[in-house]
């Protein structure tokens, strides 16, 4: 949700952001239904201070036509509150100037970082190596959950993890607040995100199997697809003081998508699959662009750093503005290197949402006798399984093993997966 007041002021600024976002939006229906609700509370108000201020004889002759008046103004009023906080919850964030305009098409990178490896034997990909060693078994994960389902064994659940724990160590050093953050979420928190309305098709909704049959559910549920709107909802409705900011917390969630969007994209593997194991950063800081910034910077650097101590080659991209989703001023991903795929893909994605998601959720913050929306971050730490697709392939041998990172055999027990006897 962005200020009403730019809307009302500068409705071309937001007109450009609808279009370079690419997003489906009338914005002269929100200016007309927004116009609209304010003269029905202001018709409102006035028949209810009449209303306050007769006397008794002139309540006999009055009363009863105000009262049918607000008969009138009421029901029509709820209905177009009702539309308002449906379009409010569509309308964009302004981007960045910084961020290219375009589709994903004009993403850029910013620069490239690490060594590809150099291989002198034929390459096999994450599939064929984790199906060899005994570390992946996509029939039987297929067989027992459906599409895109999977198991991971042995040595992969080591590393898998491990790659958490790596991810909280590091996440419990840099002074961030750890949680081990809900996966069955209300819809408001969803709301507050931003993943609803646009994300609604990649979440999962839950209900009580035996309440859900006899159709007395009462509440919905659904399942995050990041820790991210739960971290976010934890400070729902908060006032905080600015000596307390920024505030920097970080969440551990299984995470459940169901790639509604993504048919027909990466069907076999683990890059694109229904359930995986997430850190997340979430920052809330004061409502500037140089401490959005200094923030952003920290938290991209957090994950850079996850990467070197893996030792894979990874690239940073400067996000396109109909890429990077309606609530971000910008956003870059990191893309590690994946060898049998002879590109880079997405492992990371690190955002930052000026008060897009505090107005939603209410976050707000006091200094000098000013109450204020804050503006919020998030940035992925680590995602298991997708990240082992990088390090299974980067670090193959040619004899079929795979050497475990350095940093990840203390979990793993071992220096070398090689195929069981």
């Amino acid at each position: 949700m962005i200020d009403l007041e730019l809307v009302r002021s500068n409705p071309d600024l937001v007109k450009k952001a609808i279009a370079d976002k690419q997003l489906d939006i009338d914005l002269d229906e929100f200016i007309s239904i927004d116009q609209e609700r304010r003269q029905l509370i202001s018709q409102r108000e006035e028949f209810l201070a009449e209303r306050n201020s007769l006397t008794v004889e002139q309540a006999k002759q009055r009363g009863g036509e105000i009262k049918a008046k607000l008969a009138e103004i009421e029901p029509r009023l709820a209905e177009v509150e009702k539309e308002f906080r449906k379009l409010s919850l569509l309308l964009p964030q302004i981007p960045s100037p910084n961020s290219p305009i375009g589709g994903e098409e004009s993403n850029q990178a910013v620069r490239e970082e690490g060594e590809r490896p150099n291989f002198d034997f034929e390459i096999k990909d994450h599939i064929e190596l984790g199906e060899s060693l005994g570390l992946i078994d996509f029939e039987r994960g297929r067989q027992v959950s459906g599409f895109r389902g999977y198991f991971l064994k042995n040595e992969a659940v080591l590393m898998h993890y491990g790659l958490m724990q790596l991810g909280l160590k590091l996440m419990e050093q840099k002074g961030f607040t750890l949680m081990s953050s809900p996966t069955i979420l209300r819809e408001f928190a969803l709301e507050g995100s931003g993943h609803f309305p646009f994300g609604r098709p990649e979440v999962y909704q839950i209900a009580n199997a035996a309440r859900l049959q006899a159709e007395s559910e009462k509440e919905t549920h659904f399942l995050a697809g990041t820790a991210e709107p739960s971290l976010l909802a934890y400070f729902v409705n908060q006032e905080l003081d600015a000596k307390d900011l920024p505030q920097k917390v970080c969440g551990i969630s299984p995470c459940y998508r169901s790639e509604a969007g993504s048919y027909g994209k990466d069907t076999k593997g683990l890059y694109r699959v229904h359930e995986f194991l997430k850190v997340e950063q979430v920052v809330i800081c004061e409502a500037t662009a140089e401490a959005q910034q200094e923030r952003f910077d920290e938290m991209l650097a957090i994950s850079e750093e996850l990467l070197t101590t893996l030792g894979l080659p990874y690239r940073i991209l400067n996000i396109a503005t109909g890429d990077m989703g309606a609530g971000k001023v910008y956003m870059n991903d990191i893309e590690t290197w994946m060898p049998a795929r002879g590109s880079y893909g997405e492992t990371h994605s690190s955002s930052a949402l000026g008060d897009w998601q505090a107005r939603r959720l209410g976050i707000k913050y006091r200094k000098d006798d000013q109450k204020l929306y804050a503006f919020t971050l998030n940035n992925t730490v680590v995602a298991s399984p997708r990240i082992l697709i990088a390090i299974m392939e980067n670090y193959q041998l040619a004899d079929g093993s795979i050497r475990v990172p350095e940093v990840l055999q203390k979990f793993v027990g071992k220096e070398v997966i090689k195929p069981k006897e």
